[in-house]
């Protein structure tokens, strides 16, 4: 329970600096942040945290929101 809780902290802290830097319009950067945070939900749905398909729309999402 606390390994789930520390690595779905760890992805929504990851989300929060991502989602700034996007704001703040600094590619690479945003690239950086997207890179970990693509990690970070594999990890999380290898080890069962995420199902896979949340993790797998979540990194969608978040590539398009850097792409746009």
């Amino acid at each position: 329970e606390k390994v789930n809780r520390a690595v779905k902290s760890r992805i929504g802290t990851l989300e929060r600096k991502f989602k700034d830097l996007v704001k703040k319009g600094d590619g690479e950067a945003t690239d950086s942040a997207l890179k970990d945070i693509t990690s970070a939900y594999d990890k999380a749905a290898k080890k069962g945290v995420l199902h896979r398909n949340k993790a797998s729309n979540k990194k969608s999402r978040l590539t398009k929101m850097a792409r746009g």
